[in-house]
């Protein structure tokens, strides 16, 4: 006959092995579930920058002609002209937005970086200036920091995948992308 510590040893084992299994179970689901938000979020955050609408929204910004700070205040500024700065600043709030979740962890700079690089760094290095400028009077200093820093990372993966890249600084002097790049 089986004896009957050897039984209540077996149901012990096979309560604890039941535990761990449900408990690695609650994690994976955990995991993919963490997965599948990240992914739904940045599908949604990336379609205002790759959909056709983003494509032209980031056209019109790249496409803004100016000479100096006063010349762009001039034509752009919210004061004479809402149209664009309500569409610059959607854009520019939605850079902030995505710097500010791939800093806390929420989206990974490489699906960032394989969609949109170009899209957040030339519009920094065009911008960059201009920032500055209102930073000086009209921002708080950290206005924008997060894009800043998104820009400078994505700017930085470029230059080590190919240091050729000449890129979006082109023409804009150096201290666009501070500390980014040696020349």
């Amino acid at each position: 006959m089986v004896d009957l510590i050897l039984l209540q040893s077996l149901s012990y084992i096979a309560a604890a092995t039941s535990v761990c299994l449900a408990a690695f179970y609650y994690a994976m689901n955990l995991r993919e579930a963490n997965r599948n938000r990240r992914m739904a979020l940045t599908t949604s955050l990336m379609q205002s920058f790759i959909s056709e609408e983003g494509v032209k929204r980031f056209m019109d910004l790249a496409n803004m002609q100016w000479t100096d700070f006063d010349d762009f205040y001039a034509k752009y500024d919210s004061t004479v002209n809402p149209e664009n700065a309500a569409k610059r600043v959607a854009y520019w709030n939605a850079c902030e937005v995505l710097g500010y979740q791939y800093r806390e962890g929420i989206i990974d700079i490489g699906t960032l970086n394989a969609a949109c690089t170009q899209l957040i760094t030339t519009i920094w290095a065009k911008f960059k200036p201009v920032i500055d400028e209102y930073r000086k009077f009209d921002y708080a200093k950290n206005t924008y920091e997060n894009w800043e820093h998104l820009a400078n990372e994505m700017y930085r993966m470029t230059l080590e995948k190919d240091p050729s890249y000449q890129g979006p600084q082109r023409g804009l002097g150096e201290g666009v992308f501070q500390g980014v790049y040696k020349r």
